[in-house]
């Protein structure tokens, strides 16, 4: 390994978003692949399942107390919800501190972890290696809200419609392509952890109502927003540029975004800016690709900022 180079182990690689981390790490100068885990793919080669990896490594299966002798410099745990506690209780206890990205929402809500939505924590970074990686929709309703929450008048009301890979690798109604054709299937009305995720970190209430469409990937989330004030549609539009008119991966667009535009995309689309006649409401629709931005490339955002190169490196400007 070059000396120039960091070393990288995901935790859980089996996944649609581990496939997305190894492709992103396959094209980065400055990290190289150290082990990725995964039970079911244990002993099989990584270039079988991921084309743009080149290399010899082979997917493993290490017990979680032997992950911190393994010697990465960053590790993402990319397990399901409930499941990393271990994985970082092991490097507490082996005195080995690496940086970890965890991208379940397991530690989301710990003042002690900074939670990366770098577009909207950026400056609350204060050199952490313990990162929490935000949710697909909860990335999406907080780029929806924040330029508008001085201003709100009442919760927002969103309505999320997400591609079957949300819902995971595991068997489940949500990513069973036979149930969910022709069909819009909801599910955790209230209560969805993005739900409280997003209240959490916006500091003020948000209604959130998910549902799993036939698609594949890709996420849209259409935001009802009750204002104080009477503002026009220019006044808004102003805000969401004035807040992310110099971001590379939020995108300020006139027209509602379509979720079908953003697949395979990197960055977040944040239009639409429906105005009621009494200039009162407005509805935000945002759009993402779950596995990306929502997801892997928010991670690679993360870890660049963490190993000190730029934050966009190995990001695809498209």
């Amino acid at each position: 390994m070059a000396d120039s180079k960091k070393s990288i182990g995901i935790v859980g690689a089996r996944g649609h978003t581990g496939a997305e981390l190894i492709r992103l790490v396959a094209a980065h100068p400055s990290l190289e692949l150290a082990y990725v885990s995964s039970r079911e793919l244990d002993g099989q080669r990584v270039d079988a399942h991921v084309a743009e990896y080149r290399g010899d490594l082979c997917y493993s299966s290490p017990a979680h107390e032997d992950l911190p002798g393994l010697g990465a410099h960053i590790v993402v745990l990319a397990l399901p919800n409930g499941k990393a506690a271990a994985c970082v209780e092991a490097f507490d206890a082996a005195g080995k501190d690496p940086v970890i990205v965890d991208l379940s929402a397991d530690y989301r809500f710990d003042k002690q972890w900074y939670y990366g939505l770098p577009e909207l924590t950026r400056g609350k970074w204060r050199g952490e290696k313990r990162i929490s990686n935000p949710g697909c929709y909860a990335t999406a309703i907080q780029l929806s809200i924040a330029p508008l929450k001085d201003v709100l008048a009442a919760p927002p009301v969103c309505f999320g419609v997400s591609g079957y890979s949300g819902a995971g690798t595991t068997p489940s109604d949500k990513n069973n392509p036979e149930l969910l054709r022709d069909n819009l299937m909801p599910y955790a009305l209230t209560g969805h952890v993005h739900e409280k995720e997003a209240s959490w970190h916006l500091g003020i209430p948000v209604e959130f109502m998910p549902h799993v469409a036939p698609h594949f990937r890709g996420l849209t989330v259409t935001t009802n927003l009750y204002l104080s004030r009477a503002h026009k549609r220019e006044d808004i539009q102003a805000l969401f540029q004035h807040r992310y008119g110099s971001e590379k991966l939020v995108r300020v667009v006139d027209e509602a975004p379509w979720v079908s535009r953003i697949a395979g995309k990197h960055h977040v689309e944040v239009g639409g800016f429906a105005m009621s006649s009494d200039g009162k409401r407005v509805v935000v629709v945002a759009t993402l690709d779950n596995l990306l931005k929502g997801a892997a490339t928010q991670a690679m955002q993360n870890i660049n900022r963490a190993i000190g190169v730029d934050e966009y490196t190995a990001i695809p400007a498209h």
